[in-house]
Order: C-alpha cells, then sequence, then structure tokens
C-alpha cells in the first residue's frame, strides 16, 4: 500500500463524507426494512456495492492526479466493483453464494481498513477510526460466514448493520480531516504573512 500524508488526506475529505453518507443511508435501509426476497436483496445489494465502487474510482481519479496514494484509492474501488459484479452475475437467486460473498466482501474491506488505518495513515485519530471500522468488518465478516443458514433479512440486516459503521466512521473521518485542511490553509496563511513581513524588514 502507498504511504499517504497528512495534508494529501486531508484535503480528501469529500470522498470519505460522499461514501460515508451513501453507506450510512444505505445500512439505515437494510436495518429498518421489512422481509425481502433473494432476487430484491441480490439486485440491491449489487447496485449498491456497484455505486460504491463508482465513488472510490472517482477517489481514485483524484488520487491519480495528485500522484499520490493513488494505489490504495484502486484496490477499494476494484474491490467494491469485484464483489457488485460477482453478486449480479453469480449470485442471482442463490442465498448460500450471496452470503459467500458478501461476507467475503466484508471481511477483505475490513482487512484493507485495519491496512489503511495502521501503514497509511500518519494522524492518530484517523488510524483509529480506520482501524475500528476494519475490526468490525472482519467480525461481522466472519459471523455472517460462519453463523450457517440466514434469512434474507437477518443477513441484509448484518449486513446493513456493518455499512451503518462504515458510513458513521465515514463521516467522522471526513469531518475530522476537513477540519484538519481548515487548519492548516490557516497556518500557511499566517506562515506567509510572516514570511512577508520579514522579507519586508530586510
Amino acid at each position: 500500500m502507498a504511504k499517504i500524508n497528512r495534508r494529501y488526506i486531508d484535503k480528501h475529505w469529500l470522498v470519505f463524507l460522499v461514501r460515508g453518507t451513501v453507506a450510512a443511508i444505505f445500512g439505515c435501509f437494510a436495518l429498518f426494512r421489512g422481509s425481502v426476497g433473494i432476487s430484491d436483496t441480490v439486485a440491491v445489494l449489487g447496485v449498491f456495492l456497484l455505486f460504491m465502487g463508482i465513488i472510490d474510482s472517482v477517489g481514485a481519479l483524484y488520487c491519480s492526479s495528485k500522484k499520490h496514494g493513488w494505489v490504495n484509492a484502486i484496490v477499494d474501488a476494484l474491490v467494491d466493483v469485484v464483489a457488485a459484479m460477482a453478486l449480479l452475475f453469480f449470485a442471482k437467486d442463490d442465498l448460500t453464494n450471496c452470503v459467500i460473498i458478501i461476507s467475503v466482501y466484508t471481511i477483505v474491506s475490513g482487512v484493507i481498513d485495519i491496512i489503511h488505518g495502521v501503514v497509511s495513515t500518519v494522524d492518530p485519530t484517523d488510524k483509529f477510526i480506520r482501524t475500528l471500522a476494519g475490526i468490525c468488518g472482519c467480525i461481522i465478516g466472519a459471523v455472517i460466514l460462519n453463523a450457517g443458514d440466514f434469512e434474507v433479512t437477518t443477513f441484509v440486516r448484518f449486513f446493513g448493520a456493518y455499512m451503518l459503521i462504515v458510513g458513521i466512521t465515514s463521516l467522522i473521518y471526513g469531518v475530522h480531516n476537513r477540519s484538519q485542511n481548515i487548519e492548516d490553509k490557516i497556518a500557511r496563511k499566517l506562515s506567509y504573512k510572516k514570511t512577508s513581513k520579514n522579507h519586508k524588514k530586510r
């Protein structure tokens, strides 16, 4: 994974806010929706993950334009898109395949978040948030994979709970980094004014 400096992450806050908002809305929808059929479940999950992949792809394009951290963003996007395609083309009316795909996706996403938190992020708050989301993903993914036969509604609610966690942590992450970005801008302006004054005195 490419190492991302704090200043870059701080400027990338909008992607986290958008991703967090979408994930939180879907999480609430999945948690509180009534009974659902397997076909509807596969379609909704597939479209949702595809949309998440599009958001991450936009983030990857932004990263590549800044020539910093684009590998991380591409990995995130690929995981979302591959899971979406697997659901839409291989799960269909098969609940077992759907559960396996989603549980593997959740575990892989959790591992990636942990790696981001431990390796790619230097800010202590960012480390904690990403690592916490990753641990939750690994736990929920393992529960889904090993819990035996789920009813469709129960399975969707488990995944919805994970997406709600992802959404909330991403929103906190985005808001925190936006605040840091503003602080950096103010600090740079003050530094520039101080430097200008010193030059004038000379």
